[in-house]
Order: C-alpha cells, then sequence, then structure tokens
C-alpha cells in the first residue's frame, strides 16, 4: 500500500513548532449539518480547522456546540478574527479566542470593505505587529503582494496566508507569479487563502511550492461535500509530490521523447 506523502518522504507542515502531516487546513462554516461536516474533515484528513469566534456559541453547556465537536474529535483549532473591520475589534477577538480555547493561534482577518472582503493591509500589518508582541501564533489573512506578506514574516508571524482570490468566489489562483515570488521572498510557511474552487486549484497551489492551502466554501458548498473533501486531500498531496519532484522547463518549441541516436535508417 502506498503510503501517505508526509510518511513517505518525511515531508510535514510545521507551524510554530506543532508538526502536520496534513497541509489542508478546513474551513468549518457553511455546511448544511455538523454531520456532513464532520465526514468531510475526515474526508479531507485535515487536522487543523479553522472557527470564527463571533459567530459560534462558546457558552453552549449541552457540550453540542461546534467547539465541542471539533474537540472531541481531536482537530487543533485555528480562531479566526473573521468579522473584523477594525484592530481593535480584531484584538478583542484574539483575546477572546485565546481566553476561552486556551490556544495562541490566531487566524488574523481584518476585513476592509464587504463587496471584496478584501483584507486592509494596513491594519493586518498593525494587528499582526500587536499581537505577535502578545505572544500569538499569527496566521494572518493578506492581499497577494510579495511586499506586504515579506513584512508580515518579518513582524515574527508564522506563516503568511495570501489569499488566491476573493473569499468565496471559486475562481482559484488569479495571479500565481505573485504566489510564486512570496514563496520565494518568505522563510516562512505560505498558505493560500481564499478563493478555492476545485481540486485542480488546490494542486497549482502546491505545485507552485506553497506550503499549505486553507479551504472551506469549495468543499461546504460543493454538491457532495464529503466527495469534493477527499478530493482536495488527493490534490494537496498530489501537486506537493509534483513540486518535490521537480516539473520540466517550458519550452516554446516540442522536444521529442524518444531518443535520435541509434535510430533506424531507411
Amino acid at each position: 500500500m502506498e503510503l501517505p506523502i508526509s510518511e513517505a518522504t518525511g515531508d510535514h507542515l510545521i507551524l510554530a513548532g506543532t508538526t502536520y502531516d496534513s497541509r489542508l487546513i478546513m474551513g468549518t462554516a457553511r455546511y448544511p449539518n455538523h454531520d456532513v461536516l464532520l465526514k468531510a474533515l475526515r474526508a479531507g484528513g485535515a487536522q487543523m480547522v479553522t472557527v470564527a469566534i463571533r459567530r459560534v456559541n462558546l457558552d453552549d453547556p449541552t457540550g453540542g456546540n461546534l467547539i465541542s465537536l471539533l474537540r472531541k474529535e481531536g482537530y487543533q483549532l485555528l480562531p479566526n478574527t473573521a468579522g473584523c473591520h477594525t484592530v481593535r475589534d480584531a484584538l478583542l477577538t484574539a483575546e477572546l479566542a485565546r481566553e476561552a480555547l486556551g490556544t495562541d493561534f490566531i487566524k488574523l482577518e481584518i476585513i476592509a470593505d464587504e463587496d471584496t472582503l478584501y483584507p486592509d493591509a494596513e491594519k493586518v500589518l498593525e494587528g499582526a505587529r500587536i499581537l505577535v508582541e502578545k505572544g500569538f501564533h499569527v496566521m494572518p489573512y493578506c492581499t497577494d503582494d510579495p511586499i506586504i506578506c515579506k513584512k508580515l514574516a518579518d513582524l515574527g508571524c508564522i506563516a503568511v496566508m495570501p489569499l488566491g482570490s476573493p473569499i468565496g468566489s471559486g475562481m482559484g489562483i488569479l495571479n500565481p507569479y505573485n504566489i510564486s515570488l512570496i514563496r520565494d521572498l518568505v522563510r516562512v510557511p505560505v498558505i493560500v487563502d481564499a478563493g478555492v474552487g476545485t481540486a485542480s486549484d488546490v494542486a497549482v497551489a502546491m505545485e507552485l511550492g506553497c506550503d499549505g492551502v486553507l479551504l472551506n466554501t469549495a468543499v461546504a458548498s460543493a454538491r457532495d461535500p464529503v466527495l469534493m473533501a477527499q478530493a482536495m486531500r488527493q490534490a494537496c498531496e498530489a501537486g506537493r509530490k509534483a513540486h518535490l519532484a521537480g516539473r520540466i522547463p517550458r519550452k516554446s518549441y516540442a522536444a521529442a521523447s524518444s531518443p535520435t541516436e541509434g535510430r533506424i535508417k531507411f
């Protein structure tokens, strides 16, 4: 039986000293119910999952809330500051997440407007600086700007998470050149976040050398979320293998695959 890529090559995603076999991080929103969510997470093989702190009930005494379910399944929780438009709101949400969940991990999101859901680069930089100083393991959702990503990495963020395209758009990676530049410039993990529509988008991200992919809508809103999650997992592994193997150079003209030496002459 073929070994998983991580076992076969010793290739792992490492975040803040924690090692993950899976390079796929999955969101937990938009699923029709918790049963489908849990089945999709298992099919995707994710070990880390995101939760929007401002949109979940942290005080449900029945133990039936989303957080309880995810903890019972053993997932590493990555709380996020989704819905925040100011640095102040993001900081308060991060502190709430740390207090309620007992984790220093935080996915920093500060949105500029409701139409594009693009990150506000200036506010993300300011929020990241403060959170790093407070001891958080910051994973910022940011634009695919190589300079912004370099600044975030230099601030001490444990990873940078540039968008592939707008959140929930399903348009895939619109600017692979920028993603490649980011991968070359920063020395922390690069995780493509937002815009993934199908498995081929995940494969492209991994082939570009990214360390992981975070996705949600592409699975949660698929006709069959569980089957799509499985496809995303396989695409992530295939793309990583292709990156490690090394693609052949692109050429403008054909190059025969069969050697010409020793060819029979008529």
